[in-house]
């Protein structure tokens, strides 16, 4: 099986730069293809291999994992804030950390657009597979990676937006694209449903060396049991997850530590990274250095920065805490003290690497991993021996004591404290605030009043008459 190149080169991915991206139209949800090519295109195994990694290209991309997902998802919450830099980018991170942006937000709008490319690309691939003449396992796992893409694009989407257009085949013209109506987050759920289940069906457990970083059985499988989750749904949420923990060959790796960093990309707790790699090749990533700059003493052009918040959230003697964060404004103990450098604080689970240029780093960003698997279980399983058990199975890494009934909290609180240490920076924490039903209140304690959704981008609103704003 030769499929490789994950790394694929923007150009390369491109074809031309006209058969996997629309050209000419601004129109965001289904641009229409170039016809340029298309017809000597999608004809073998090789084309569609091709198409595919293109679309696994759109993670890379400032709209999606590179920047706009971990401001929507983590900055938005209570977690992070912009940085003590105000001014340019500083000055439209901060718009978005209060709740007060407005729809013209070029960040935001990253972040429909660029995921709607990748829903599009993986359209193209969808539509055009059963035409190709290729052995019909390989077609059932570019299938099920179309899907699995398709579906993660739509979840954030749904998370952020809410009331999104849900287009499900190729566009060919930009009236198709317009036609789409909006439709809620739970009709986005519902047909992400049996999308990832027949994901799940075709894909692989595992790759070899060449392919890791290609969607598995795991990834589809995690990313169902979240959206299970989303919709209400727990009972399947716990199948999902319990075929996971019984099949799929996952574990926790024993040291927090030895999740990050350039030796343990994709290590046994990893279900899905999205892979970058750095040397001027068009795949490395802009987050490394926007989280913890190398120059961060004299430059204050780090973002995301942890916040007071989060650094009170962890216990004494958590083993996560100098793991997570930058530790110079700590003493040995891991105790905050008072810091002579203005307060600063970096994010340095995903590195800090002098690399070839600011946005050039070759750290993955870690979108699914066991941890979550087995809080997310717990979540599902509701209050009861077996849900703190799984709980401790995390706790226990990180060095402390179990909780239980007796532990002070209600079992929600208790749960959703753990999942914020444990996966602190990782963009799950503004999804976790919306489902457990407390962004409301978990962010009018931090001074701010808060939209749930964002708005549609005033393009949108522009072309499509009939959609309706946030």
């Amino acid at each position: 099986m030769k499929l490789k190149n994950i790394y694929i080169p923007i150009a390369a991915s491109l074809i031309g730069a006209g058969v996997l991206m629309s050209c000419g139209d601004s129109f965001t949800d289904l641009s229409p293809i170039s016809q340029r090519n298309v017809n000597l295109f999608y004809n073998t195994a090789g084309d569609m291999n091709t198409a595919i990694n293109a679309a696994y290209k759109t993670l890379q991309l400032n709209g999606t994992y590179n920047q706009s997902y971990w401001i929507t998802q983590e900055m938005r919450s209570d977690n992070t804030d912009q940085g003590p830099d105000g001014t340019g980018l500083g000055a439209d991170l901060t718009v978005i950390e209060n709740f007060v942006e407005n729809s013209t937000s070029e960040l935001v709008t990253l972040a429909y657009t660029d995921s709607y490319l990748g829903i599009a690309r993986s359209n193209i691939v969808l539509s055009r597979l059963d035409a190709v003449d290729m052995p019909s396992a390989d077609k059932e796992r570019i299938r099920g990676e179309a899907l699995f893409l398709r579906s993660l694009f739509f979840y954030n989407l749904a998370v952020s937006f809410g009331n999104i257009p849900l287009p499900l085949t190729e566009a060919k013209s930009v009236d198709e694209g317009k036609a789409l109506p909006q439709v809620p987050a739970a009709d986005v759920y519902k047909q992400l449903i049996p999308d990832l289940i027949k994901a799940e069906s075709g894909l692989l457990v595992k790759y070899d060396a060449a392919n890791v970083g290609r969607a598995t059985k795991g990834a589809a499988a995690t990313l169902l049991a979240k959206v299970y989750l989303a919709a209400g749904d727990k009972k399947s949420a716990e199948t999902v997850l319990r075929r996971i923990i019984a099949s799929y060959g996952y574990s926790l790796v024993p040291n927090y530590a030895n999740l990050w960093g350039l030796a343990n990309k994709n290590n046994v707790e990893s279900i899905f990274e999205v892979q970058f790699k750095g040397g001027a090749t068009g795949t490395g990533n802009a987050f490394t250095n926007a989280f913890s700059p190398t120059l961060k003493h004299s430059t204050g052009a780090y973002k995301n920065r942890p916040t007071q918040s989060i650094l009170k959230e962890f216990e004494a003697g958590d083993d996560r805490f100098i793991k997570s964060m930058d530790t110079s404004y700590v003493n040995t103990q891991g105790v905050l003290v008072t810091n002579t450098k203005n307060d600063i604080r970096y994010v340095v689970k995903f590195g800090r690497e002098n690399s070839f240029e600011e946005t050039d780093a070759s750290y993955n960003f870690v979108v699914f991993r066991y941890a979550d698997v087995l809080l997310m279980l717990a979540e599902a399983l509701g209050e009861g021996t077996e849900a703190y058990a799984l709980i401790n199975q995390v706790r226990a890494r990180a060095k402390l004591a179990p909780v239980s009934a007796t532990t002070t909290g209600t079992f929600a609180q208790k749960l959703l404290h753990e999942r914020r240490v444990e996966l602190a920076f990782e963009n799950h924490r503004w999804a976790d605030l919306l489902r457990f039903g407390v962004a409301k209140d978990v962010m009018l304690a931090q001074g701010k009043t808060i939209r749930p959704l964002f708005l549609i981008p005033q393009r949108e609103l522009d072309i499509n008459k009939s959609y309706k704003q946030n």
